[in-house]
């Protein structure tokens, strides 16, 4: 719908009323609490709130006439021209059926380290494109080390899987960047970037989902490098229950995973992922709640950035607690009568926290100890 002037707007009012009602539109999942320090609220002032109902029970009059500019078009880089962009080949999606993860390595040729200040996705076909998950991966790592460069290649769960018993995940892959619904470009913040090692490759780990129309994705990836070394460098780190089992018929099935500090950091953003089963999520730090999503929805996965970074001291835990309904109240639930466990498909599940933070440019980047898991969290 196109909200460039009153006129167009008008015939929309009923259901804008209604899904502001609902508190589906704008579509902010964080509680009010969170919020207060959560960065990019796009939920309504409670004053702007009730001016904007009583316009629309009026029927969306025109008192002045107005005329909104469009946003910026997707094919458009919100962050600026980016300094290398990194594209995917055309990939032919079906029509129908069940796609695997589809994997593409592509060469950096770094002969240098080189820090990354932001990165941004440009998705071509986002009605076909479930996730892409960007990750570097480091000279010598085991990840998915058979697939071929340059190519888009469907590797085997055990291919995902192996990894030497020596290798720190850290050294195994690092994701750098996300795109799921919902996303919106951010940086990183001043002074703040992520690393690739001088040899890296980009590994991308892409879930297509057909949607009963064919179509040829062609994505890209553009990275932004910074100007000078910076002061701290971004993580990503991911607790996730790979041990799910959700009974038929459950209604209210909770999930636990934890992650120990063993050194200082600052926790500069936090994202939930669960499938259509997801109903609530919770991220706390020790006894205190930073994020809570009383009401989780698969179709708006949010990034919640802070507004300022939040210390996390050394032995701090962040607990994230999942909540799901298999229940046949769930209208999402493709089949309440199955026991649901960990998978990469949407009726599957996952129970992941991602989570960004934040440490000195030259500390040791293995800090984190998670528990919760016992399969590397790949998907989202």
């Amino acid at each position: 719908m196109s909200f460039e002037s009153s006129q167009s707007i008008r015939p929309w009012a009923k259901a804008m009323k209604n899904s502001i009602l609902k508190g589906s539109m704008p579509p902010w999942h964080a509680d009010e609490p969170s919020s207060a320090h959560l960065a990019r609220v796009r939920a309504l002032d409670p004053k702007d709130k009730a001016t904007l109902l009583s316009w629309l029970e009026k029927g969306a009059p025109a008192d002045q006439p107005f005329n909104l500019k469009p946003p910026a078009s997707p094919t458009t880089w919100q962050l600026g021209k980016p300094d290398v962009i990194l594209k995917i080949p055309a990939a032919q999606i079906p029509a129908s059926g069940t796609l695997q993860y589809t994997f593409l390595v592509s060469k950096l040729n770094l002969t240098a380290d080189q820090w990354i200040s932001a990165a941004e996705w440009k998705i071509d076909q986002r009605q076909v494109v479930h996730h892409i998950n960007s990750f570097v991966r480091p000279p010598g790592s085991s990840y998915v080390k058979q697939a071929p460069l340059d190519q888009l290649y469907v590797a085997t769960r055990e291919e995902r899987a192996a990894r030497r018993t020596d290798e720190r995940e850290i050294d195994r892959r690092e994701l750098l960047l996300g795109y799921e619904p919902g996303y919106v470009p951010q940086t990183w913040g001043e002074g703040r970037a992520k690393l690739i090692r001088a040899g890296s490759d980009m590994v991308f780990e892409i879930h297509y989902t057909a949607n009963g129309k064919s179509a040829v994705d062609s994505s890209e990836l553009g990275l932004y490098f910074a100007k000078t070394k910076p002061i701290e460098r971004v993580l990503t780190i991911s607790p996730a229950d790979s041990n799910l089992a959700i009974p038929p018929g459950e209604p209210n099935y909770q999930s636990h995973v934890t992650a120990t500090m063993l050194d200082d950091a600052k926790l500069v953003s936090l994202q939930p992922h669960m499938h259509l089963r997801g109903k609530a999520y919770r991220i706390d730090l020790d006894q205190t709640t930073v994020l809570n999503v009383p009401s989780y929805d698969f179709n708006w996965q949010t990034t919640y950035f802070l507004k300022q970074p939040i210390p996390l001291k050394k032995g701090a835990v962040l607990s994230c607690t999942a909540w799901f309904d298999n229940s046949p109240n769930n209208r999402f639930n493709p089949d309440p009568t199955k026991t649901i466990t960990w998978g990469d498909q949407s009726w599957e599940e996952m129970n992941v926290g991602f989570m960004e933070i934040a440490i000195p440019a030259t500390r040791d980047p293995d800090i984190v100890k998670l528990s919760g898991t016992t399969r590397p969290a790949g998907g989202r």
